[in-house]
């Protein structure tokens, strides 16, 4: 007699027990999941910093100096040129930059983007599909090196966004801006009186501007001026070149959508102001204390000095042809991911402007040497406030914090002397 095989399935039971059991794995794995892609993103945007630093490198070995944070064209023809000169426009071409554009401009060449800069470089001629196409272009091309990046949207290749110039991190994309970047040039420990280093009569500074920048502007990069790596007395391995910045989202992120506040370098110095006190921005009435990263649903938008939000297209990181610090520009004032303010409603003003990352904890830097670091948010920053002793010393001798002397080290700790190029500090401890 043959025996009857009987075939049995899973039971209802069964098929719970396995199903919760494969939820309870994928509930365990989706961190570890999410934690390796934010890893792998982080890593590229790390050799997204590197490859900047290459660039640079190549630059000064091309040209024997730093690309200028602050150059291009300009029209001498008249006294007291306003901002928005040298607009051009899609119908006419012509344009000038207004010494508006920042120092990533002139690196294209050196991070795989000849074509571009071939396009910048030369008259250049566009039509509304935004195809280089003469015969259905504008009646005249566009100068070359282009239009004011400040006031300009009508020319491709300052609305370019290049993947060299992104962090994976940073969601942030279209308009209001135009071409984005996540990375900024170091301009020092001192943001006063930046916006009156630029050419105000016939393309010449003023002396008194002039002896301004050279206390505040510190860092490796200075506002209009031709930089070398011989500069750096401080040592290349020991200094901040570059850094990560976020961009804005429309989200009221008090990092990217600067607030406006008193104190600008056509103001001077005053009591309550940022140019005395960087915690003037950092501990803002206007910031949400429920969610200290954003301001809070009643700071209003505007553009002048009433402590007001910014204009939607003026936001961090929002172009990256433009030398206007908000877009291109960082300050070793206030640790990595704080609030971020203007002391003018001109967007090549200045202010505290730090590094800021879409990372956990901190963002990267740059140092001179090409190295890329790490910053986290908890770095020695020094005192934060007028209180600071040497801050005191220098306003009474008629100077003030962010117009720091010469030669001095810097108030804001080792923060700040990581952004000092020759104040003769020494870099003794791990960051």
């Amino acid at each position: 007699m043959f025996e009857k095989k009987i075939k049995r399935g899973f039971t209802l039971v069964e098929l719970l027990v396995v199903i919760a059991i494969i939820g309870v794995l994928v509930g365990l794995l989706l961190p570890a999941v999410q934690a390796a892609r934010e890893a792998a993103r982080r890593m590229s945007c790390s050799n997204n910093v590197k490859q900047l630093g290459l660039a640079i490198h190549n630059y000064h070995s091309a040209y024997n100096q730093m690309p200028i944070y602050g150059g291009g064209t300009t029209n001498y023809s008249g006294a007291g040129l306003a901002y928005t000169d040298g607009l051009g426009n899609t119908t006419t071409g012509g344009g000038y930059t207004r010494y508006r554009l920042s120092f990533l401009v002139g690196l294209t060449p050196f991070f795989e983007q000849q074509a571009l800069w071939e396009q910048i470089s030369n008259p250049y001629n566009q039509n509304t599909t935004t195809v280089d196409d003469p015969s259905t272009s504008m009646s005249s091309p566009w100068s070359p090196m282009g239009p004011n990046p400040g006031f300009q949207n009508g020319y491709v290749p300052w609305a370019t966004e290049m993947a060299t110039l992104r962090c994976p991190s940073d969601p942030g994309v279209g308009l209001p801006a135009q071409g984005r970047t996540n990375y900024a040039g170091s301009l020092g420990d001192g943001y006063f009186s930046f916006e009156r280093s630029n050419p105000l009569t016939n393309g010449k500074e003023s002396s008194t501007h002039a002896q301004r920048q050279r206390g505040s502007q510190r860092g490796m990069f200075v506002h209009r001026n031709s930089m070398k790596f011989r500069d750096t007395l401080d040592g290349l391995s020991n200094t901040i070149m570059c850094g990560e910045i976020v961009t804005d989202l429309g989200d009221m992120d008090t990092r990217t959508d600067l607030i406006r506040v008193t104190g600008g370098s056509t103001n001077g110095p005053s009591t309550g102001s940022a140019v005395l006190d960087p915690t003037v921005c950092t501990n803002h009435g206007s910031i949400d204390a429920t969610r200290p990263q954003f301001w809070n649903a009643a700071t209003t938008r505007g553009k002048n000095n009433g402590q007001l939000r910014s204009l939607s297209s003026d936001r961090r990181g929002y172009r990256w042809a433009d030398c206007g610090p908000i877009f291109t520009g960082i300050f070793t004032v206030t640790p990595p991911n704080s609030t971020a303010c203007m002391l003018s409603d001109i967007t090549i003003e200045a202010g505290p402007m730090s590094t800021s990352s879409r990372h956990q904890g901190g963002a990267h830097v740059l140092m001179g040497d090409g190295a890329v670091k790490f910053i986290t948010d908890s770095i020695e920053a020094g005192t934060q406030n007028a209180s600071n002793p040497y801050i005191a010393v220098h306003v009474s001798n008629g100077s003030t914090l962010s117009e720091n002397g010469v030669g001095a080290a810097s108030p804001y700790g080792l923060w700040g002397s990581l952004g000092t190029r020759a104040s003769g500090e020494v870099i003794d401890e791990e960051f």
